[in-house]
């Protein structure tokens, strides 16, 4: 199989080179690629850091399909228990204790993609601080790394769906279109996007608060301002921010007081 050259590497490198500002964009567009798979009955089974890539464009790219089989063959059950076990699931690393053969699965994938999420925040992957042998044995007794503290922080609803891409229980871990939602992510172009809401009242209810021309008048005859003066006013306030309109009321009315 042959694929395009990416020359901005992998997700780990562009994090390192670039900073984590677009870390829960790329974490969308891996949910992604990971729905699209699975929607084509494709397991990747190796999911992790280094088997992303960034595109020309800038967009995370799953790569490595050397462990991917289609999900619904009956070869889906293979010897080949090869793959980064840092980031599998329990069942794949003692399917006898769960009552299942070796496969990988959508699930498993699930799991690797919560293993991704924290690789992505922290640049390590899950349990890295302890051996492999180790670390294997902290998942299959259930346990799962602690919630990242150090920069950047990590939003406490991100945190509650890896915790459910970790399940013990693969039927218990959400299907990537889920998956998809849960790391739902702007993708409108800001040309694209519909115009933001201002905070600003309307004209209608400009008039509520502000007097009307001839009230403006009135008022600002009564403090000895001449009609002119508040004829030009009342025009320069039909073009003024509203905040900006009660400023200039304001002084006038301070000016007249004083």
């Amino acid at each position: 199989m042959v694929s395009p050259w990416m020359e901005h590497g992998t997700v780990m490198r562009y994090l390192q080179e670039h900073g984590h500002a677009d870390v829960d964009k790329l974490l969308y567009e891996i949910a992604q690629g990971l729905q699209y798979l699975h929607s084509q009955h494709i397991v990747h089974g190796d999911l992790r850091g280094n088997n992303i890539l960034i595109t020309q464009d800038w967009r995370a790219c799953l790569a490595d399909f050397g462990l991917s089989i289609v999900s619904n063959a009956t070869s889906s059950m293979s010897t080949n228990r090869g793959g980064s076990a840092y980031w599998m699931a329990p069942e794949l690393l003692a399917p006898d204790r769960f009552g299942f053969e070796f496969a990988r699965t959508p699930a498993s994938d699930v799991y690797a993609y919560g293993c991704v999420c924290l690789e992505l925040y922290t640049g390590k992957p899950p349990f890295a601080g302890l051996r492999e042998p180790a670390a294997l044995l902290k998942v299959l007794g259930g346990e799962r790394p602690e919630r990242p503290l150090t920069l950047p922080l990590m939003s406490d609803t991100l945190w509650q769906h890896i915790t459910t891409y970790w399940a013990e229980n693969p039927t218990a871990r959400p299907e990537t279109q889920l998956v998809v939602q849960n790391m739902v992510w702007p993708t409108l172009t800001q040309a694209d996007s519909p115009p933001a809401e201002s905070n600003e009242p309307s004209r209608e209810r400009r008039r509520e608060i502000i007097p009307q021309d001839e009230d403006m008048r009135r008022l600002l005859q009564e403090c000895k301002i001449s009609v002119g003066i508040a004829s030009i006013l009342s025009d320069a306030l039909e073009t003024t921010p509203f905040d900006e309109q009660l400023i200039t009321v304001n002084a006038f009315l301070t000016t007249c007081i004083e």
